[in-house]
């Protein structure tokens, strides 16, 4: 790799880390190509990423950024899963190590705040930006569904006692 090359990937990793709301470190020491390739799918799916880069890249592309606090991590076979919603990496990050003894969390950042492996823990079992919005959604709808069934409920009412009447009449 030249140092353009080297220089690129830096802007790359420092815009990542700039953007992301949440970057995991994991050690994947021993995954398969097929492993590796099954994670990154699985980020895929939640609107997140996975990246290996050069340790000594990826701290010089930290300097300076909200997450610096993950250089420490930066050691050995490390790899970057990271996502602009909070809660999406560390979720696939979380679900993938569960089943995969060779990726380790050695743990990662939201923003300025350092996690560690039970922060990542953590951050994964808080619900998605999307499971948010549909519940804040359901909140605001159930008044108006409410509202609406009393209003009508009456009407409702009346229309039976109508129906019984007739057919009494009958």
């Amino acid at each position: 790799m030249d140092r353009a090359q080297k220089e690129k990937v830096v802007d790359e990793l420092g815009q990542i880390f700039e953007s992301s709301g949440v970057v995991v470190v994991a050690h994947y020491a021993g995954l398969t190509v097929a492993e590796m390739q099954d994670l990154r799918a699985k980020a895929r799916e939640a609107d997140a990423a996975v990246r290996v880069a050069k340790n000594r890249l990826a701290k010089i592309a930290l300097d300076g950024k909200p997450c610096e606090s993950i250089a420490d991590y930066l050691t050995g076979m490390t790899v970057l899963t990271f996502s602009e919603d909070p809660v999406a990496a560390a979720k696939v990050a979380e679900d993938f190590a569960k089943g995969n003894d060779k990726f380790v969390i050695l743990g990662g950042a939201m923003g300025e705040n350092a996690l560690d492996r039970a922060g990542v823990t953590a951050v994964s079992k808080m619900p998605s930006r999307e499971e948010l919005i549909s519940t804040i959604a359901g909140m605001l709808g159930a008044p108006a569904s409410n509202i609406a069934g009393a209003i009508g409920a009456p009407a409702s009412n009346i229309a039976s006692i109508l129906s019984t009447i007739e057919e009494k009449a009958a």
